[in-house]
């Protein structure tokens, strides 16, 4: 499970362009994707598809590579495999039916990336990463997150970004928004303010255009409690 750029192609590891280049097959989320990835660095490999469509059935043939004696590394299109990705149901089928080992090959985050960006978020948070496209299951998760009182994770396309803020600083629970659009790539922006603020930031933009990864803060949460520790 080989950890893979999320967007600047020059963030990822010695050894994880070592294994891809040592593999003899490698499996990945869409092979045009990843085709980019390795000719930047001048790599040539057999490639297969194995997606979220298809994870199930492409198992069953990568377990038979494997079987084979065959090295085969998996990449999702960017990123931590299993992560908000693909990979999960191939690792438990890998682990379930056969007797090979799973080596994870670290990489970027998006999630960790935003953190380490993000200033003091208190001591823990928790990732969830996207949330249902359904309005009410998505309201009652984004409640259950705020209500828990650490900060969270979540990802959102462009399509959605600006009514998930709206419905975050209509809980009037959350303190802080940190807002990472396009990290690592050439138009990274990331911003923190309100709630309300970043509403009103978006709400003025032209065009909402790129990938999301947005840290919520609630307001009396974990932080204020570390701190009145001290």
């Amino acid at each position: 499970m080989v950890g893979t750029p999320i967007g600047n192609l020059e963030d990822i590891t010695v050894r994880a362009l070592r294994i891809l280049k040592e593999v003899d097959v490698i499996a990945c989320e869409d092979t045009r994707h990843t085709s980019l990835l390795l000719s930047r660095y001048d790599i040539k490999k057999r490639l297969i598809a194995c997606h979220s469509y298809n994870e199930e059935e492409s198992a069953k043939g990568i377990i038979s590579l494997l079987d084979q004696n065959l090295n085969v590394a998996y990449c999702s299109d960017a990123g931590t495999p299993g992560v908000s990705d693909p990979g999960a149901r191939l690792v438990e089928r890998v682990r379930r039916e056969s007797d090979h080992p799973v080596v994870p090959i670290p990489g970027a985050s998006a999630a960790v990336t935003l953190v380490s960006a993000a200033g003091r978020i208190g001591k823990s948070f928790l990732f969830e990463g996207f949330l249902s496209p359904k309005k009410g299951r998505r309201q009652k998760r984004l409640e259950e997150l705020v209500a828990r009182g650490d900060a969270f994770i979540i990802y959102e396309s462009p399509f959605r970004v600006l009514k998930t803020l709206e419905e975050i600083a209509a809980s009037g629970k959350a303190e802080r928004v940190v807002v990472g659009r396009e990290l690592t790539k050439a138009h990274e922006e990331i911003i923190a303010l309100s709630p309300e603020e970043m509403v009103e930031n978006f709400r003025a933009r032209d065009a909402i255009k790129g990938e999301f990864a947005i840290i919520v803060v609630p307001g009396g949460g974990r932080e204020d409690a570390d701190d009145k520790e001290d």
